[in-house]
């Protein structure tokens, strides 16, 4: 049976019948199974994972609910661009706990989904989501304001925030919406001001592309080419002619990018699918939330949408989050927990629920005297100020002046790169670089006292350009310069372009700055940058002369109505910490630090002279689960790890080992307990952090730089001497040979793998962490994983590595630790824990009679023997391996294996009583 799509209206301000009957859902195929997935004592949450067929594609989803009966409001939770529905489970069982039914899905192209990659087509994706809502008010449990309408919220991040809002523009049933971190306008997004954004919309056809296909391989004739509707899964012949997008975007992107700048046809194709296309039909309660941190998706898309559905008459609330797509989202439990809120006050109808006022930011609360770590602060307003609110003028000092666009735009500046211009910015390292003879700069008198900037500075300049065609490309940055006038800030690393045409003889334009939340000390000056290139953007290739000047003042915005919180507000205005972090997942894995407020420490003890060789000690570490008392992520765990070990940490799904690791990092701290690096307790910004090196949940890396670069990239950006980094030592380890000079997009995902290992290991730290860093690697990309831990730990170091392939676990480890529930199970030897240690299983190439058995178990210390399906298991009492091997081959046993009497699957089975 097909789905009949029913026909998508205009919003209206309540429920009706309009969906009545409305019954005529996608096949259930493959519907799986009932699964709990809870622990310790919180309440269980069910799962259910099936695929739902559309048309031209099978849709992966997992539908989650908690408690007893009764209806309940239901959430759709939609994914980040390149990921899956796997990455919102967490945030959709706490949900399922608060009471919601809870669906997630991948979107077409992306995990086990089928179809092609449409950037939300209204035709497919948002037409995905109204199917979903179909199937939602079939369930029972469900609560419904009319036939066929349940009462839903959506939410999501990145590409998942961009189609909650599309999902509310086309569907009337939708009752509210919390998108995070997303774009208004693709169209302005990708093409700001007539500009091209190639690194990031590389990036996105990059990751579009994870069937390697490159441009133009599909032959004609081909279906997928053609635009015909594929079906299945992601794995089956859903490419395109550039991995799995549509053919009519891969032509986009492949005319964009060969132009260096956006035609009409390309802004008319993103624009069409992009929210601001029915931005007058979003007329639900909207939670806008926005990264700071993001030269992706810029302050100004939040403003964009926050006006317009305003001016619906919804209610909206802005909140400007510490991070965003360079930044990382730091403030992920925060956020979480206000979208919680406000599906509590619209979905649930709790008038009593606290869903914050109408503009938040965070800002910089100053340093933790008691572990170095920043802390973030809440910063409220009764109503959103928007970008220009309450200006203020600084003149400008800088005569006219003129530089030159370098032919082919290289070398171009530096101001923010993917993943990473933000995190740099947060811990004053900021990478910005600006040529000589490449721009222009203008420059105000010292502050006479503290200006918070909160908005999109502006200024107006009168440009020249002796180009053929009359046009410039130029780049503004706002840099707060301190007062010996060297040390820059630019702040969250952004850049704003324009394109001016027709400037031959001169053309006035008005230059709308980065918007930002930044406060300028008092003695500093603020200095204008005017630049011909940067990195992110396309240049005109031609040779050119620009000629600028700065006309009147530079307007700067200042929302005195936004004021920073204190003590005894609601828990939501206060920032979560920056939390002490390895950013391995970032795109260059910066460190950074910070803390997680509620569990810091009141002072941090003295390092323990007995531990000062030990890489690791925990000792009684717990954590609770976020506003539970009685309930445990992990608790009383200790174990150590020794010099030269490669320790494997265990455990089910819940049984809180990336808790551990967390709290290991710094990245959060621990209700009760301690952890202990060579003696110093760990705390976030720890120094004894620079010790320890992490590879968590992979890591990116600017794929037209060669491996070799990018790993120069990052160590560069620690600020630490070059000889620091022993990176022949760790490229030798992870054995990447000749490909390192080779370009990233070259590599294979093993290769990719290595690489950030290597990157992990730069600095030779002397404890190694490594989670599940063999996902998506084939059996040979395994071995040489393998090899790399083991040749690491060879040298006197630690590795403790986090995976779910217990063959693998088996063969590179020493030691394990297994956990179950938060608590340790057992720790040990490898050999002592699958049983090695005392008995064998003898493997036979022929059967034996019991004679000869008789004679294995008449054997000196050997205290008996069983017989096997695949041959015997002999129980040794003084005897070794080795010699029980001699003694079977001199009695002319047919051996042809002898190891341990199980496997670590079954002992870890055993160890958790099957519950994995």
């Amino acid at each position: 049976m097909k789905l009949r799509l029913p026909k998508l209206r205009p919003p209206r301000r309540r429920r009706s019948r309009l969906f009545a009957g409305a019954a005529a859902l996608a096949v259930v195929a493959g519907a799986g199974t009932w699964t709990a997935a809870a622990s310790g004592g919180a309440t269980p949450v069910h799962r259910q994972d099936r695929t739902v067929e559309m048309p031209g594609a099978g849709i992966d989803t997992s539908y989650f609910t908690a408690g007893g009966g009764g209806k309940r409001p239901a959430v759709l939770l939609g994914h980040g661009f390149g990921g899956s529905k796997d990455d919102v489970r967490a945030q959709a069982e706490q949900l399922a706990r608060a009471g919601y039914a809870v669906l997630t899905w991948s979107a077409r192209g992306f995990g086990r989904s089928g179809g092609q990659i449409g950037l939300n087509d209204p035709e497919h994706e948002v037409k995905d989501v109204s199917r979903l809502v179909d199937w939602l008010a079939q369930q029972p449990e469900v609560r419904l304001d009319g036939d066929g309408d349940p009462r839903v919220g959506v939410a999501g991040a990145s590409y998942g925030g961009a189609v909650s809002l599309l999902a509310a523009g086309y569907d009337r049933r939708i009752d509210a919406i919390a998108p995070q971190i997303t774009y208004w306008n693709l169209a302005d997004s990708l093409f700001p001001q007539g500009v091209f954004k190639k690194l990031w919309a590389g990036l996105f056809f990059t990751t579009g592309s994870a069937d390697g296909m490159q441009p133009g391989a599909l032959p004609a004739g081909n279906p997928a080419a053609e635009g015909a509707p594929a079906s299945g899964t992601a794995d089956t012949a859903t490419a395109t002619a550039c991995g799995r997008f549509q053919p009519e975007l891969c032509a986009m992107y492949e005319r964009v990018a060969v132009a260096g700048k956006p035609d009409a046809e390309a802004r008319a194709l993103l624009e069409r699918r992009s929210p601001s296309a029915v931005g007058d039909r979003i007329k639900v309660p909207t939670l806008i939330v926005q990264g700071q941190e993001d030269s992706l998706f810029p302050l100004d898309q939040a403003d964009a949408m926050a006006k317009a559905i305003a001016a619906n008459g919804a209610p909206v609330s802005v909140d400007w989050a510490a991070g965003g797509h360079d930044g990382g989202m730091r403030e992920s439990g925060r956020v979480e927990a206000r979208v919680a809120a406000w599906f509590d006050r619209y979905l649930k109808d709790g008038r009593g629920a606290d869903t914050g006022p109408a503009f938040r930011v965070s800002r910089s609360g100053g340093i933790d005297s008691t572990d170095g770590a920043v802390r973030l602060r809440g910063a409220s307003g009764e109503r959103y100020p928007g970008l220009t609110s309450g200006p203020r003028e600084f003149a400008l000092s800088g005569r006219e002046q003129s530089f030159g666009n370098p032919a082919g735009g290289a070398p171009p500046a530096l101001s923010s790169l993917p993943g990473i211009g933000g995190q740099l910015a947060a811990f004053g390292a900021g990478l910005s670089l600006d040529f000589p003879g490449q721009n222009a700069r203008f420059e105000s008198q010292p502050l006479a006292g503290e200006v918070r900037i909160t908005g999109t500075p502006t200024v107006t300049l009168n440009v020249r350009s002796t180009a053929a065609d009359g046009s410039a490309v130029l780049f503004g940055k706002l840099y707060d310069v301190g007062p010996d006038g060297r040390q820059a800030v630019l702040p969250s690393q952004l850049v704003a372009p324009v394109r001016v045409e027709n400037a031959q003889q001169g053309a006035t334009v008005q230059l709308r700055l980065p918007a930002v939340d930044h406060a300028v000390e008092a003695g500093h000056r603020l200095r204008l940058v005017v630049a011909a290139t940067d990195l992110g953007y396309a240049s005109p290739a031609a040779p050119a002369t620009y000629t600028v000047a700065a006309q009147g003042a530079l307007a700067v915005p200042v929302a005195d109505g936004v004021r920073t919180a204190s003590a005894g507000l609601p828990a939501w205005t206060w920032g979560l910490p920056l939390g002490a972090a390895l950013l391995a997942a970032a795109l260059l894995g910066i460190r950074r630090t910070g803390r997680e407020g509620a569990g810091a420490r009141a002072g941090v003890p003295q390092p323990d002279p007995a531990l000062a060789g030990v890489p690791l000690e925990i000792t009684g570490l717990t954590k609770r689960y976020a506003r539970a008392q009685d309930r445990y992520a992990v608790r009383d765990l200790s174990f150590r790890v020794e010099k030269g070990q490669v320790l494997g940490l265990l455990g089910p799904n819940g049984a809180g080992k990336t808790t551990t690791l967390r709290m290991l990092m710094g990245l959060i701290s621990p209700d009760a307990g301690e952890i202990r690096v060579f003696g110093h307790a760990v705390r976030a910004g720890a120094p004894v952090l620079s010790r320890v090196g992490a590879f968590v949940e992979g890591a990116g890396f600017l794929p037209h730089l060669s491996g070799r670069a990018n790993l120069e990239l990052y160590w560069q950006a620690t600020g630490r001497p070059a000889e620091d980094a022993h990176m022949a030592q760790a490229l030798e380890i992870a054995g990447l040979g000749d490909a390192l000079e080779r370009a990233v997009r070259t590599y294979s995902q093993g290769m990719r793998q290595r690489l950030a290992i290597a990157q992990a290991m730069l600095g030779m730290p002397d404890l190694l962490i490594l989670d599940e860093p063999t996902n998506g690697l084939d059996p040979p990309q395994i071995r040489e994983m393998r090899d790399v831990m083991i040749r690491y730990a060879a040298g006197g170091r630690t590795v403790i590595v986090s995976s779910h392939l217990l063959s693998e676990v088996e063969q590179s480890c020493t030691h394990l630790v297994v956990m179950d529930r938060g608590r340790l199970v057992q720790a040990g030897e490898v050999a002592e824990i699958t049983g090695g240690g005392d008995v064998l299983l003898v493997t036979l190439a022929e059967p034996v009679d019991e004679g000869v058995v008789g004679k294995v178990a008449a054997l000196e210390g050997v205290g008996s023997v069983a017989a096997a399906d695949d041959g015997l298991l002999v129980r040794l009492e003084g005897a070794t391996a080795a010699g029980l091997i001699a003694e079977l081959v001199r009695l002319e046993v047919p051996v042809s294996a002898v190891g341990p009497h199980r496997r670590l699957e079954d002992a870890f089975l055993t160890l958790i009583g099957g519950a994995a």
